[in-house]
């Protein structure tokens, strides 16, 4: 037991940790990995070290799709990509660079767990909050509305490596890319909802004070398309370049 709980804390310095409700946290990119019960955490000492393994995904050659270069992959912590084109990533909420766990328990990429219910203000996602890596940016609606043309854009809902998602392809040359469906965090708790059976996507196109545009589907629609999305919301982010 003693090599066991020691081969846990060894872990935990290597990625991240962090305790709550008697528990010990240990995520790599804002998503738990592993859960351990403690007694008396309060009384442990925890030390956060840099992980020393790979670097951060920060490139990304991207697929043009109805004539826009996408990103293969999710944005998962601020300016990196997530490891695989069907990874998670984290959720943002609109104007805002600090991502959110895609998995409970909830908490960003600041190591924080208190979720900001006030929507952002402004009716521009401005390139400091922009969380896509260098040459990268948040889809306009317009870029979002390419991928539901139907003349141009085939989708269908499809699982990848056990993570339910969206392909997107490319009616004319065949490129195409998948949207995992994550679900999202809500406004006033950011509470998460329907992951597995939702995508929800942003884009940088506001809609009043309180909403913005952005991609949506679900399981089981032969489509996807513009919703509206509340800002103060954590989604996904897709870029495109720039």
């Amino acid at each position: 037991m003693k090599k066991f709980i020691s081969t846990i804390f060894a872990l935990a310095l290597w990625l991240g940790v962090f305790a709550q409700n008697d528990t010990l946290f240990i995520h790599r990119g804002g998503q738990i990995i592993y859960e351990l019960p403690v007694a008396n955490i309060d009384s442990i000492t925890f030390v956060r070290v840099q992980r020393p393994s790979q670097p951060p995904i920060e490139t990304d050659t991207g697929v043009v799709i109805n004539g826009v270069r996408w990103a293969t992959r999710n944005v998962d912590m601020p300016n990196t990509f997530a490891e695989n084109p069907e990874s998670l990533g984290m959720f943002y909420q609109w104007d805002r660079n600090i991502g959110w766990s895609s998995t409970d328990p909830m908490i960003n990429s600041n190591g924080g767990t208190t979720w900001d219910s006030f929507a952002p203000t402004g009716s521009t996602w401005e390139r400091a909050n922009d969380p896509c890596p260098q040459g990268w940016r948040v889809p306009t609606r317009e870029e979002i509305e390419t991928l539901g043309n139907t003349a141009n854009v085939s989708s269908q809902w499809t699982t990848v490596n056990g993570v339910n998602g969206r392909t997107f392809t490319d009616r004319n040359t065949g490129n195409s890319i998948f949207l995992p469906a994550v679900g999202w965090r809500n406004s006033p708790r950011g509470a998460l909802l329907v992951a597995g059976d939702d995508g929800v996507y942003w884009s940088s196109t506001f809609i009043g004070t309180a909403n913005a545009w952005g991609l949506g589907f679900v399981r089981g629609s032969v489509s996807a398309g513009t919703v509206i999305l509340i800002r103060a919301g954590g989604s996904s982010v897709r870029c495109v370049a720039e």
